[in-house]
């Protein structure tokens, strides 16, 4: 039976982070994933690379005042703690912070990572300074995207592996852990047959071989529940977002299965905060897809006007952008499992962004002349177009009645009423023609252009939706995708297993998605954005320092 000091069961971001930091302490490392060699890095490899530090000089060169003290004001706010179980969490969160803070960008910048000059703005909250939300900007795009993030680690794993202190073993799915006298010392499982598919496709389940590995410390990197629709089900909130949507699409290849969560359980790890999840509500079906029902998010600015199934708008914090539970609650308390996005041409030049490495090979490219040309030329980027082309959930017209018809036939039925829905957006467009408003979300287009990267980059001079100089009309039908697992395997602040009674397994670890990121769920009931990608690379970096 082959022997090394610690296994890896996983190899997206955390688990290349955990590996490299074990091996540069002179640890023998085995990396075991289910997927083949195509998927190394995981769910990381297809994000936008957002980051979530604080006060950092992208931030300070667009005159952003951050500090460590708003930011754990905002998390607390957010994650809104208040289980017996959060301890951890929380001191998972404060640490984050202190990182991400301190360390976190000279960290990553010594390896070569750099980032977007224009720092974004998510999540922005829109209710309460003591609520959920983002004050300032902290969102720092990686150049180069998700692959960005990745380079590094691969690069310092495949260092490793040619030295003989790492070595990869795909196709590898690890059904066990193995345990002697209470102490986990290896894994068992299934060698899956060789597949060829792409890079996110669905590969096969054909098992030819049986595994078996020892070491003294075993690290699950697994993960989410994301790509199992079931299993989101299973969990789902139900007291506190309502009954689960009928129809889902997904953010995350079928590889995001939550297999690890029940075998980590089975091998008495506790599991905690299983409720709290983060799914988004901007989820458009890809004309393209990778994986199946597969979804892409859009990255709206503030300026969509939003809608439920019935052509009611929604009110604040209800904006493009601005609190995604809040806003989940609000479209399942319709009965509806969608909504949509009413815009104009100019609005969606502007504003429209869509999520993933793939949308963006301008940003992928790290080049700055592919990025103008994308950004600042004629028309929305060649992806949002094609979306806007090909997409069967957008809608483009010249006049109202056209659009709200073209609703009802994408939705099936004729919920929409464009006489209401008319009504609604003159009203608003009445509200633009003073630098004053009522409305809301006017308010916040207003308050966000006070911003340069929002005035230069992300939103749209305020205008009048059903003026024809500003067409075509575009409408958008949005579901809700899936995404991030908040909750996972209990650890302690070296990653540590917890058991059911808060005691430690001895020789098991968790870092990742699958320990929510910290703790069994440092988000609490929100995230921040950023905080995924900045997650896994902390707690990978925790454990691969703690562990073997």
């Amino acid at each position: 039976m082959q022997q090394s000091d610690a296994i890896v069961v996983g190899a997206g971001l955390a688990g290349l982070v955990a590996a490299a930091e074990l091996a540069d302490r002179g640890r023998s490392v085995i990396i075991v994933d289910q997927e083949g060699e195509n998927s190394l890095g995981g769910q990381a490899f297809w994000s936008l690379g957002g980051l979530f530090m604080i006060d950092t000089p992208e931030q300070r060169r667009l005159k952003i005042v951050d500090s460590p003290e708003l930011a754990l004001a905002d998390w607390m706010g957010s994650a809104q703690f208040d289980r017996q179980e959060d301890y951890w969490p929380r001191r998972w969160a404060e640490a984050y912070l202190e990182f991400a803070a301190g360390d976190m960008r000279s960290w990553l910048h010594g390896m070569g990572m750099r980032w977007f000059p224009v720092v974004g703005w998510a999540e922005r909250g829109g209710s309460l300074a003591t609520g959920h939300g983002n004050s300032v900007p902290r969102f720092h795009i990686t150049w180069g995207v998700g692959p960005g993030v990745i380079e590094p680690f691969i690069a310092r794993v495949t260092a490793h592996v040619h030295s003989g202190r790492i070595q990869l073993k795909f196709r590898h799915r690890v059904s066990q852990l193995d345990m002697t006298d209470g102490v986990v010392v290896g894994v068992s499982g299934e060698q899956l047959a060789v597949d060829t598919v792409e890079r996110g496709q669905q590969s096969s389940r054909d098992v030819i071989a049986d595994f078996s590995l020892q070491a003294s410390s075993v690290i699950v990197s697994s993960g989410g529940i994301g790509g199992n629709l079931d299993l989101v089900r299973q969990n789902w909130p139900v007291d506190r977002l309502g009954v689960a949507p009928a129809s889902m699409i997904s953010g995350v290849p079928a590889y995001v299965d939550g297999r690890m969560h029940g075998i980590a359980k089975s091998a008495g790890a506790g599991l905690i905060n299983t409720d709290r999840m983060w799914h988004y509500t901007e989820g458009v079906k890809n004309w393209d897809p990778i994986w199946p029902a597969h979804g892409i998010r859009v990255l709206p600015g503030p300026s969509s006007l939003w809608f439920d199934a019935f052509g009611n708008r929604l009110s604040a914090p209800c904006l493009p952008g601005f609190d995604t539970n809040f806003t989940l609650k609000r479209i399942l308390a319709s009965g509806k499992d969608y909504s949509w996005f009413v815009l104009t041409q100019k609005i969606i030049e502007k504003e429209f962004a869509l999520s993933g490495s793939e949308q963006n090979p301008d940003l992928r490219s790290k080049k700055w002349l592919e990025v103008i040309k994308a950004r600042l030329g004629r028309g929305a980027t060649d992806a949002v177009e094609a979306f806007k082309r090909e997409g069967e959930d957008f809608i483009v017209t010249d006049t109202l009645d056209e659009l709200v018809a073209g609703m009802n036939r994408c939705a099936g039925n004729q919920l929409l009423n464009v006489e209401s829905m008319r009504q609604q957006i003159e009203a608003r467009d009445g509200q633009v023609d003073n630098p004053f408003s009522k409305d809301a979300q006017v308010i916040a287009i207003q308050a966000a252009r006070h911003y340069l990267g929002d005035r230069l980059v992300r939103v749209a001079k305020p205008h009048k939706i059903l003026d024809p100089a500003n067409g075509p009309l575009i409408a958008v039908r949005l579901h809700i995708l899936t995404r991030k697992s908040l909750g996972g395997i209990h650890t302690n602040l070296d990653g540590q297993v917890l058991d059911a009674d808060g005691e430690t397994i001895g020789g098991l670890y968790a870092a990742g998605e699958v320990a929510g990121f910290g703790g069994g769920g440092y988000h609490g009931y929100n995230a921040l954005e950023g905080t995924f990608l900045g997650g896994c690379l902390f707690s990978g970096l925790r454990v691969g320092r703690a562990a073997g």
